[in-house]
């Protein structure tokens, strides 16, 4: 087949140029100077690079911009707890778990360094802070695992700052981002527990540099005019995805390893601060663009066919080496997932038979003695539906099964642990065990907190599924 290349070019003089120097409404040209056919393949390239940003960003104006958002937390810079953990009814976030009630901020570090301070927890309960910069990259943790229980506080700066570490500071954690999202997680021992975590949460705090140094404050930053996310599922469809990627890169530094694949999205008009009018390309290009989408979504599926578990998807901008395809698996998985060693997620998706979990039927996950989770800190199965990978509405509410619940679960004769998966309850003892399906597709996620090694270095497996009836 002949391939007739065409050169198009786009001017877009009604758009915003959202630049970080704070000019607003100033008419911006987008050109897209490629062909087609370069340009379904560029598309491609931008949708896999770009999922797991816009999608992120899709979670902070939830939380942190969008004031009527039922999960709106509060602006950036502050920092909110919950006082209790997740339910069906959080809905930001795919498969978030329900073990650890949160606390998030979102920093944003233009103006000046912010400083974390955490209190001094007692030994056997874990926390975690992890930080997660606009790549969805986890570039650093704070906790028991990273910096002990014994608290301190550790200043988080942007890229650009150059300034002096005050007294006072135990450790200085740099951003490759303006904008950082700090997730803290602190285990529940369980319903009885809630009010010590909610001390604990108290004790949590924050403050610019200037404050916690009792130095004058800079000036304060130009405000952003965020604009309107996609949704969840628009975001695997729609060409405004790109523009959405253009505004997160104003504030995403081109790094030396990324020139080149900036210059190529830019010959697609993905330029930061700059947006494209989709309306008004040529149908062919507007047409190719959706297919380079529909074609990055293809390998993302190729690839999260064959991905049993979370070893390769999170981390830091090194360990993931610019894999985009398995940072993009990672989002759709499970965006804002632990690094491998803070936590580790296996994924139950299938029965031994290779058939996908269905909840017409009934399931049993069986630990023989000995062979539960190997966990540090502690472990959980928690049962999520498809597609969308929420929690489940159900008549005890039960998201989960975890290791604080052992000592009320049922133990076999020979020592073996089995967690059954349906929708209705089941007889007997093995209600005790009941981990409640939806009706329709699920998957289970096993999450082992601060995993030993036999579980990173693949000693330790998963058991299948097992079909019940």
């Amino acid at each position: 087949m002949k391939i007739t290349r065409r050169r198009f070019t786009l001017t877009t003089t009604t758009a915003m140029a959202l630049v970080a120097a704070g000019t607003f409404g100033l008419p911006v040209r987008a050109q897209i100077a490629v062909s087609a056919a370069d340009a379904r393949a560029i598309a491609k390239e931008a949708y896999i690079y770009g999922f797991p940003m816009v999608d992120y960003y899709r979670i902070m104006w939830a939380y942190f911009v969008d004031e009527t958002d039922r999960q709106y937390k509060g602006p950036p810079n502050g920092l909110y707890s919950e006082a209790n953990v997740y339910t069906p009814a959080d809905t930001a976030v795919q498969t978030p778990n329900s073990d650890t009630p949160y606390s998030f901020t979102w920093l944003d570090l233009r103006a000046e360094p912010i400083v974390l301070t955490l209190p001094k927890i007692e030994a056997d309960r874990y926390f975690s802070v992890q930080l997660v910069d606009a790549y969805t990259h986890n570039f650093d943790y704070l906790g028991t695992r990273a910096t002990g229980n014994d608290g301190g506080s550790f200043l988080i700066a942007g890229p650009g700052w150059t300034g002096e570490t005050p007294d006072g500071v135990t450790k200085v954690i740099r951003s490759e981002t303006d904008f950082v999202l700090a997730i803290y997680r602190t285990q529940l021992f369980g319903t009885d527990d809630i009010d010590n975590v909610r001390a604990i949460q108290a004790g949590y705090a924050l403050a610019p540099l200037s404050g916690f140094a009792g130095t004058p404050a800079p000036a304060a930053a130009t405000p952003v005019n965020f604009p309107t996310p996609l949704s969840a599922a628009d975001e695997r469809t729609s060409l405004e995805l790109f523009n959405l990627l253009s505004f997160i890169l104003q504030y995403v530094a081109v790094l030396p390893d990324e020139k080149d694949l900036r210059d190529r999205f830019a010959q697609i008009g993905i330029v930061p601060g700059e947006t494209i009018d989709f309306a008004a390309l040529p149908g062919e290009m507007a047409e190719a663009l959706k297919a380079g989408m529909a074609d990055g979504q293809a390998e993302i599926d190729a690839r999260r066919a064959v991905t049993a578990n979370s070893g390769n998807l999170f981390g830091t901008r090194a360990f993931l080496n610019g894999d985009y395809v398995n940072r993009a698996v990672g989002a759709q998985m499970g965006i804002l997932g632990n690094s491998k060693e803070e936590a580790f997620y296996g994924l139950f998706a299938v029965s031994e038979d290779g058939q996908p979990l269905s909840g017409d039927k009934s399931y049993v996950i069986r630990f023989e003695k000995g062979q539960l989770p190997p966990a540090k800190a502690f472990w959980s199965l928690t049962m999520y539906d498809l597609p969308d990978q929420f929690l489940v509405a159900n008549p005890i509410d039960r998201y989960l099964i975890n290791s604080p619940m052992l000592p009320d679960l049922v133990t076999g004769d020979d020592g073996s642990t089995s967690i059954y998966l349906s929708a209705t309850q089941p007889e007997g003892d093995m209600a005790r065990n009941w981990l409640p399906t939806p009706e329709g597709p699920f998957m289970v996620v096993l999450r082992v907190y601060y995993p030993e090694a036999s579980v990173l270095d693949g000693t330790w497996q998963q058991p299948e599924v097992q079909v019940a009836g």
